[in-house]
């Protein structure tokens, strides 16, 4: 790196080649960033989770049992969990024609996908608050539990919380991007700033398939297991 020539400015100037030598814009490449770290923190969590529920000596509560609803007379389990997985593998289609449309130039149909997508989590994050207050209601605490294993309050309430923080945090996201989106804010700003008028629905997109995926293995490890 010769910066003999340019001083400062040359050493800026090295530096910001490398979005030309990757064709990453930044914006891209810190939402990755920041998700690996993410993927960190739940990968953790996940862990920790298998490990407390395996030495544990307490008999660990049947989640067919806990999450189970009693709809006109018929106990039904994990019927709430399975619409709220369904709700937000879909909200993933929708955000994903919404990163097409944006591409495409239809700015009017891509805000709308991704308000689609708002309403979707938002569901999601309703239907959470519903289970949170269920279980709260028949004794469920982070420090106790009355059908198991008293370390089960602490890991659901950790992990469905902070992933339930993530998906509220995606949503408003999502209608400020899809208001801008809306408005033309990103055809006001030119290609150079952003890598592309609307590399933000993509790196908006990013950040809600992570929170989906995360969702899979929550639902895989913490309902089914």
């Amino acid at each position: 790196m010769d910066t003999s020539s340019g001083g400062m400015s040359g050493l800026v100037s090295d530096f910001s080649g490398d979005k030309v030598a990757y064709h990453v814009p930044w914006g891209k490449l810190m939402m990755w960033i920041f998700l690996l770290s993410d993927t960190f923190i739940f990968g953790s969590f996940l862990t920790g989770y298998m490990t407390v529920r395996l030495s544990a000596t307490a008999a660990w509560p049947n989640p067919s049992e806990v999450f189970a609803l009693t709809i006109a007379g018929t106990n039904l389990p994990l019927i709430l969990i399975a619409i709220m997985t369904f709700v937000l593998i879909t909200s993933s289609g929708t955000m994903a024609m919404a990163v097409n449309f944006a591409y495409r130039g239809e700015r009017a149909t891509s805000a709308r996908l991704m308000f689609v997508t708002a309403v979707f989590g938002a569901m999601f994050v309703c239907m959470q608050a519903f289970e949170w207050s269920k279980l709260i209601h028949e004794g469920v605490r982070p420090w106790a539990d009355p059908m198991g294993a008293a370390q089960f309050g602490a890991c659901f309430f950790m992990i469905t919380g902070f992933h339930g923080l993530h998906v509220s945090a995606g949503v408003i996201y999502l209608i400020i991007v899809a208001r801008r989106v809306q408005r033309g804010h990103y055809e006001r700003r030119s290609a150079a700033e952003l890598g592309g008028k609307y590399d933000i629905v993509e790196i908006a997109g990013l950040y809600w398939h992570f929170v989906d995926l995360v969702w899979v293995f929550i639902f895989a490890l913490f309902y089914l297991w």
